[in-house]
């Protein structure tokens, strides 16, 4: 009778239902200290338009040396107090800077970079995204960048995606100093990828860009120049106060594994049916303030 009743346990404990899968915000939400890292203060400008809001942006010297060290350069010389945005185009990009003006570069920028539409893949610690690209033979993501790569080629390029600041530049061989930027305000452009410098991506306040009219002449460039939206200063986090400076980090290690895991097969109570895959600009990497404490 014994064994009979230990057999009749056997078909309950078979039955106990599965751990329900964690939600992508719940893995964000769970991640240890160990898996965050901070942004340090010399790559982060601050944007402040009229009116006070700001903007935040997040540079990316590892792909694109010179023309971050020029976009601290002109941060440090008041490039852009008094410039504007002059160019909002619906569904492509927000643009900013001096537009064509003569103000002199400060000290220090190179008015003519090198051509920093890829770098070697070699030194990125990538997480591949597991999923086909239109764009590249690989995707994925490096020190929180989207990326695509060559692994044949042994290159690698970060991805025109929602938020990613790129420099203007005319026709080759010009490649843009640093001083006209622009940030993706729709579907990624990806066919911008390696002809045009990546810089960055705007991780706080980008609201204040991306709801901007849009322009009426072509391009999305403003008709008029008193629509132009003023740029009151753009300041390095290095060069404030320490108490004023704004902290971000971004996810990364196991926890950002399995939040990639999770957004690739959505099992949350709205979804039906689990896509299976995901695009590389779909996969927004989890970038926050810096808790107190």
């Amino acid at each position: 009778m014994r064994r009979l009743a230990a057999l009749a346990l056997i078909p309950l404990i078979a039955a106990a239902p599965a751990a329900k899968p964690r939600t992508p915000s719940e893995i964000v939400a769970a991640a240890p200290r160990a898996d965050w890292r901070e942004v340090p203060a010399e790559d982060l400008v601050i944007f402040e338009l009229q009116g006070g809001k700001k903007v935040v942006m997040q540079l990316a010297p590892a792909f694109a040396p010179v023309h971050v060290a020029n976009i601290r350069a002109l941060a440090r010389g008041g490039w852009w107090d008094s410039a504007n945005i002059y160019r909002v185009q619906d569904n492509y990009v927000v643009q900013w800077g001096n537009n064509e003006s003569d103000k002199a570069f400060p000290a220090g920028v190179v008015a003519k970079p090198p051509a920093e539409y890829h770098r070697a893949r070699k030194g990125l610690a990538i997480t591949p995204l597991g999923s086909p690209d239109a764009y590249a033979p690989a995707a994925g993501f490096a020190a929180g960048w989207p990326v695509a790569y060559d692994p044949k080629a042994g290159t690698a390029n970060l991805a025109h995606c929602y938020a990613m600041v790129g420099v203007g530049r005319n026709l080759s061989p010009d490649t843009g100093s640093g001083g006209e930027l622009y940030a993706v305000i729709g579907h990624a452009p990806r066919h911008l990828d390696r002809n045009i410098a990546l810089v960055g991506r705007i991780v706080a306040g980008f609201e204040a860009m991306s709801s901007l009219p849009r322009g009426t002449e072509a391009l999305g460039f403003y008709k008029e120049r008193s629509s132009d939206v003023p740029i009151v200063s753009a300041r390095l986090a290095a060069d404030l106060p320490a108490a004023e400076r704004p902290r971000f980090e971004y996810l990364t290690g196991p926890s950002f594994a399995a939040y990639l895991h999770a957004r690739k097969n959505r099992q949350d109570d709205f979804f039906i049916r689990p896509a299976g895959g995901a695009d590389l600009c779909n996969i927004n990497v989890p970038v926050r303030p810096v808790p107190a404490g």
